[in-house]
Protein backbone atom coordinates (compact mmCIF):
# COMPACT_ATOMS: atom_id res chain seq x y z
CA UNK A 1 0.00 0.00 0.00
CA UNK A 2 2.76 2.40 0.96
CA UNK A 3 4.63 1.63 -2.24
CA UNK A 4 1.53 2.26 -4.36
CA UNK A 5 0.98 5.55 -2.61
CA UNK A 6 4.58 6.52 -3.21
CA UNK A 7 4.32 5.73 -6.92
CA UNK A 8 1.13 7.77 -7.18
CA UNK A 9 2.74 10.75 -5.48
CA UNK A 10 5.78 10.51 -7.77
CA UNK A 11 3.62 10.34 -10.88
CA UNK A 12 1.52 13.31 -9.72
CA UNK A 13 4.66 15.31 -8.98
CA UNK A 14 5.95 14.60 -12.50
CA UNK A 15 2.72 15.77 -14.09
CA UNK A 16 2.72 18.89 -11.93
CA UNK A 17 6.31 19.66 -12.89
CA UNK A 18 5.47 19.41 -16.58
CA UNK A 19 2.48 21.68 -16.10
CA UNK A 20 4.56 24.25 -14.26
CA UNK A 21 7.30 24.21 -16.92
CA UNK A 22 4.72 24.73 -19.65
CA UNK A 23 2.86 27.49 -17.83
CA UNK A 24 3.14 30.84 -19.52
CA UNK A 25 4.63 29.60 -22.79
CA UNK A 26 3.40 27.63 -25.74
CA UNK A 27 4.30 24.00 -26.31
CA UNK A 28 3.56 24.14 -30.06
CA UNK A 29 6.07 25.48 -32.56
CA UNK A 30 5.57 25.97 -36.29
CA UNK A 31 9.00 25.79 -37.96
CA UNK A 32 9.33 27.36 -41.39
CA UNK A 33 12.49 26.45 -43.36
CA UNK A 34 12.99 29.26 -45.87
CA UNK A 35 12.83 28.76 -49.66
CA UNK A 36 12.78 25.24 -51.13
CA UNK A 37 12.27 23.53 -54.49
CA UNK A 38 13.05 25.85 -57.39
CA UNK A 39 13.61 28.71 -54.91
CA UNK A 40 17.25 28.20 -53.97
CA UNK A 41 17.49 31.40 -51.92
CA UNK A 42 20.39 33.81 -51.79
CA UNK A 43 21.75 35.87 -54.68
CA UNK A 44 22.52 34.77 -58.28
CA UNK A 45 25.73 32.79 -58.45
CA UNK A 46 25.81 32.08 -54.72
CA UNK A 47 27.93 28.98 -54.12
CA UNK A 48 26.16 27.63 -51.03
CA UNK A 49 22.47 26.81 -51.38
CA UNK A 50 20.39 28.53 -48.73
CA UNK A 51 17.34 26.29 -49.03
CA UNK A 52 19.31 23.18 -48.01
CA UNK A 53 20.89 24.76 -44.96
CA UNK A 54 17.57 26.21 -43.81
CA UNK A 55 15.92 22.79 -44.03
CA UNK A 56 18.75 21.04 -42.22
CA UNK A 57 18.72 23.49 -39.29
CA UNK A 58 14.92 23.27 -39.15
CA UNK A 59 14.96 19.47 -39.02
CA UNK A 60 17.57 19.53 -36.28
CA UNK A 61 15.50 22.08 -34.38
CA UNK A 62 12.46 19.83 -34.75
CA UNK A 63 14.33 16.91 -33.17
CA UNK A 64 15.55 19.04 -30.27
CA UNK A 65 12.08 20.37 -29.53
CA UNK A 66 10.40 16.96 -29.84
CA UNK A 67 12.89 15.55 -27.35
CA UNK A 68 11.83 18.29 -24.94
CA UNK A 69 8.15 17.43 -25.29
CA UNK A 70 7.10 20.13 -27.75
CA UNK A 71 4.59 19.69 -30.53
CA UNK A 72 6.26 20.61 -33.85
CA UNK A 73 4.67 21.48 -37.18
CA UNK A 74 6.85 21.95 -40.27
CA UNK A 75 5.77 24.13 -43.18
CA UNK A 76 8.02 21.91 -45.30
CA UNK A 77 10.00 18.79 -44.40
CA UNK A 78 11.64 18.18 -47.78
CA UNK A 79 13.04 20.07 -50.75
CA UNK A 80 9.73 21.43 -52.07
CA UNK A 81 8.51 24.95 -52.74
CA UNK A 82 5.76 26.14 -50.41
CA UNK A 83 4.10 29.48 -51.31
CA UNK A 84 4.25 32.16 -48.64
CA UNK A 85 0.46 32.19 -48.33
CA UNK A 86 0.44 28.46 -47.60
CA UNK A 87 3.14 28.85 -44.94
CA UNK A 88 1.04 31.51 -43.25
CA UNK A 89 -2.12 29.40 -43.51
CA UNK A 90 -0.35 26.48 -41.85
CA UNK A 91 0.84 28.69 -38.98
CA UNK A 92 -2.56 30.29 -38.44
CA UNK A 93 -4.18 26.91 -37.84
CA UNK A 94 -2.45 26.75 -34.46
CA UNK A 95 -3.67 29.60 -32.29
CA UNK A 96 -1.51 28.76 -29.27
CA UNK A 97 1.71 28.26 -31.23
CA UNK A 98 4.72 30.35 -32.16
CA UNK A 99 6.14 30.60 -35.68
CA UNK A 100 9.89 30.53 -36.37
CA UNK A 101 11.15 31.05 -39.92
CA UNK A 102 14.76 29.99 -40.51
CA UNK A 103 16.99 31.65 -43.08
CA UNK A 104 20.58 32.45 -43.94
CA UNK A 105 21.69 35.82 -45.21
CA UNK A 106 23.58 36.93 -48.31
CA UNK A 107 25.24 40.05 -49.68
CA UNK A 108 27.25 41.20 -52.66
CA UNK A 109 29.97 42.33 -50.23
CA UNK A 110 31.68 39.19 -48.93
CA UNK A 111 32.79 40.90 -45.72
CA UNK A 112 29.18 41.30 -44.56
CA UNK A 113 28.53 38.99 -41.63
CA UNK A 114 26.46 38.61 -38.51
CA UNK A 115 23.21 37.41 -36.98
CA UNK A 116 19.99 39.39 -37.25
CA UNK A 117 16.45 38.61 -36.20
CA UNK A 118 13.16 40.04 -37.46
CA UNK A 119 9.66 40.40 -36.05
CA UNK A 120 6.63 42.53 -36.92
CA UNK A 121 3.98 42.67 -34.20
CA UNK A 122 4.55 43.65 -30.60
CA UNK A 123 3.57 40.21 -29.30
CA UNK A 124 6.59 38.78 -31.14
CA UNK A 125 9.26 41.12 -29.74
CA UNK A 126 10.17 39.10 -26.65
CA UNK A 127 10.43 35.87 -28.65
CA UNK A 128 12.67 37.63 -31.17
CA UNK A 129 14.91 38.93 -28.38
CA UNK A 130 15.16 35.52 -26.72
CA UNK A 131 16.07 33.72 -29.95
CA UNK A 132 18.47 36.46 -31.01
CA UNK A 133 20.37 36.42 -27.71
CA UNK A 134 20.80 32.67 -27.74
CA UNK A 135 21.83 32.32 -31.37
CA UNK A 136 24.39 35.09 -30.88
CA UNK A 137 25.84 33.37 -27.84
CA UNK A 138 26.52 30.24 -29.89
CA UNK A 139 27.88 31.95 -33.01
CA UNK A 140 31.23 33.68 -33.60
CA UNK A 141 29.39 36.37 -35.54
CA UNK A 142 28.57 40.03 -35.22
CA UNK A 143 25.35 41.25 -33.65
CA UNK A 144 23.35 42.92 -36.42
CA UNK A 145 20.40 43.50 -34.12
CA UNK A 146 16.70 42.81 -33.94
CA UNK A 147 14.61 44.59 -36.53
CA UNK A 148 10.94 45.19 -37.18
CA UNK A 149 10.02 44.40 -40.78
CA UNK A 150 6.79 43.62 -42.54
CA UNK A 151 7.89 40.45 -44.30
CA UNK A 152 4.88 38.50 -45.50
CA UNK A 153 5.28 35.55 -43.12
CA UNK A 154 5.60 37.94 -40.17
CA UNK A 155 2.89 40.38 -41.22
CA UNK A 156 0.21 37.85 -42.10
CA UNK A 157 0.59 35.33 -39.29
CA UNK A 158 -1.73 35.73 -36.30
CA UNK A 159 0.60 34.14 -33.74
CA UNK A 160 3.95 35.38 -32.37
CA UNK A 161 6.32 35.11 -35.34
CA UNK A 162 10.05 35.52 -35.80
CA UNK A 163 12.43 35.24 -38.74
CA UNK A 164 16.05 34.52 -37.84
CA UNK A 165 18.95 35.03 -40.26
CA UNK A 166 21.64 32.56 -39.16
CA UNK A 167 24.61 34.25 -40.82
CA UNK A 168 25.85 35.14 -44.30
CA UNK A 169 26.47 32.26 -46.67
CA UNK A 170 28.36 34.73 -48.87
CA UNK A 171 30.85 35.40 -46.06
CA UNK A 172 33.85 33.02 -46.21
CA UNK A 173 33.91 32.34 -42.47
CA UNK A 174 30.18 32.02 -41.88
CA UNK A 175 29.76 30.07 -45.11
CA UNK A 176 32.33 27.49 -44.03
CA UNK A 177 30.64 27.17 -40.65
CA UNK A 178 27.23 26.65 -42.25
CA UNK A 179 28.67 23.74 -44.23
CA UNK A 180 29.44 21.80 -41.04
CA UNK A 181 26.84 19.66 -39.33
CA UNK A 182 28.18 20.53 -35.88
CA UNK A 183 27.57 24.23 -36.41
CA UNK A 184 24.07 23.70 -37.83
CA UNK A 185 23.32 21.59 -34.76
CA UNK A 186 24.54 24.43 -32.55
CA UNK A 187 22.25 26.85 -34.37
CA UNK A 188 19.30 24.50 -33.86
CA UNK A 189 20.03 24.07 -30.17
CA UNK A 190 20.42 27.81 -29.62
CA UNK A 191 17.17 28.58 -31.43
CA UNK A 192 15.49 25.98 -29.23
CA UNK A 193 16.90 27.69 -26.13
CA UNK A 194 15.41 30.94 -27.37
CA UNK A 195 12.01 29.37 -27.94
CA UNK A 196 12.13 27.96 -24.40
CA UNK A 197 13.07 31.44 -23.12
CA UNK A 198 16.28 30.22 -21.54
CA UNK A 199 18.83 32.92 -20.63
CA UNK A 200 21.76 33.42 -22.97
CA UNK A 201 25.18 33.20 -21.29
CA UNK A 202 26.53 36.12 -23.29
CA UNK A 203 25.12 38.92 -25.42
CA UNK A 204 27.57 40.41 -27.92
CA UNK A 205 27.25 44.20 -28.34
CA UNK A 206 25.74 45.57 -31.50
CA UNK A 207 28.22 45.64 -34.37
CA UNK A 208 29.99 49.05 -34.45
CA UNK A 209 28.88 49.83 -38.00
CA UNK A 210 25.26 49.91 -36.81
CA UNK A 211 25.68 51.72 -33.49
CA UNK A 212 25.59 55.19 -35.03
CA UNK A 213 22.74 54.47 -37.41
CA UNK A 214 19.20 55.57 -36.65
CA UNK A 215 16.63 53.12 -37.96
CA UNK A 216 13.69 54.49 -35.97
CA UNK A 217 11.16 51.87 -35.00
CA UNK A 218 12.80 49.33 -37.28
CA UNK A 219 15.64 48.72 -34.87
CA UNK A 220 15.23 47.18 -31.42
CA UNK A 221 18.15 46.78 -29.06
CA UNK A 222 18.34 43.45 -27.24
CA UNK A 223 16.81 44.15 -23.81
CA UNK A 224 19.36 44.04 -21.01
CA UNK A 225 19.36 40.97 -18.78
CA UNK A 226 20.44 40.95 -15.16
CA UNK A 227 23.86 39.51 -15.98
CA UNK A 228 24.63 41.75 -18.97
CA UNK A 229 26.03 45.26 -18.88
CA UNK A 230 23.60 48.05 -19.59
CA UNK A 231 24.74 50.68 -22.00
CA UNK A 232 25.18 54.16 -20.59
CA UNK A 233 22.36 56.67 -20.90
CA UNK A 234 24.69 58.90 -22.89
CA UNK A 235 25.28 56.09 -25.40
CA UNK A 236 21.55 55.39 -25.60
CA UNK A 237 20.75 59.05 -26.28
CA UNK A 238 23.45 59.16 -28.94
CA UNK A 239 21.96 56.07 -30.61
CA UNK A 240 18.46 57.54 -30.67
CA UNK A 241 19.48 60.99 -31.90
CA UNK A 242 21.79 59.97 -34.76
CA UNK A 243 20.33 60.75 -38.18
CA UNK A 244 22.78 58.96 -40.47
CA UNK A 245 21.11 56.90 -43.18
CA UNK A 246 24.16 55.05 -44.53
CA UNK A 247 24.46 51.47 -43.29
CA UNK A 248 24.80 47.87 -44.32
CA UNK A 249 21.15 47.59 -43.30
CA UNK A 250 20.00 49.77 -46.21
CA UNK A 251 22.14 47.73 -48.60
CA UNK A 252 20.60 44.52 -47.30
CA UNK A 253 17.09 45.93 -47.67
CA UNK A 254 17.73 46.66 -51.35
CA UNK A 255 18.93 43.15 -52.10
CA UNK A 256 16.54 41.25 -49.82
CA UNK A 257 15.39 38.07 -51.48
CA UNK A 258 12.20 38.87 -53.35
CA UNK A 259 10.66 35.49 -52.54
CA UNK A 260 10.58 36.32 -48.85
CA UNK A 261 9.18 39.87 -49.19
Amino acid sequence: MNRSRSLFISAFAGILACAVSAFGQTRTVVIDPGHGGFDRGGVPGQRISEKDKCLDVAQRLKRVLLADGYRVIMTRDSDVFIPLGTRVAIANQYRDAVFVSIHFNCASRVAANGIETYYYRGDSASLAASIHRNVLSGAPSENRGIRRRGFYVLRRTTIPSVLVECGFLTNPTEGRLALTGDYRQTLAEQIARGIKRQPAPYVRPLTPSLRSVSLGNDFVRVPAESFSRKRSSKSSRSHRSSKSKKSESSTKKKKKKSSED
